[in-house]
């Protein structure tokens, strides 16, 4: 028996105005799975994104943890940098609409 699926709550901004999912990831068996809408016609847009999302973060396990925001800010990004230079897994991509 398989167990289920913890999902996170949406948000409530998004519950009270509305939105457009654009970004769901999830651990299944210890490896990364995600579905994502590509939602930008530049690319570049999603940088802002994963930083904005790697400040999220960043500030949600300072406050867990007690480690200082900024450290952990600077984790994040020299794994992420680490990561896009050389992947320990580069996975597979399939487009399912």
């Amino acid at each position: 028996m398989t167990a289920p699926f913890e999902a996170l709550a949406i948000p409530p901004a998004a519950l009270e105005n509305g939105g457009v999912e654009i970004l769901r990831a999830g651990i299944v068996e210890g490896g990364l799975h995600i579905s994502v809408r590509r939602a930008f016609d530049d690319a570049q847009a999603w940088g802002m994104v994963l930083a904005d999302i790697a400040r999220h973060v960043a500030r949600i396990h300072a406050m867990e943890t007690g480690a200082s925001e900024d450290l952990t800010l600077d984790r994040i990004r020299n794994m992420l940098d680490a990561e896009l230079d050389s992947p320990t897994d580069p996975g597979t991509t399939t487009a399912i609409s």
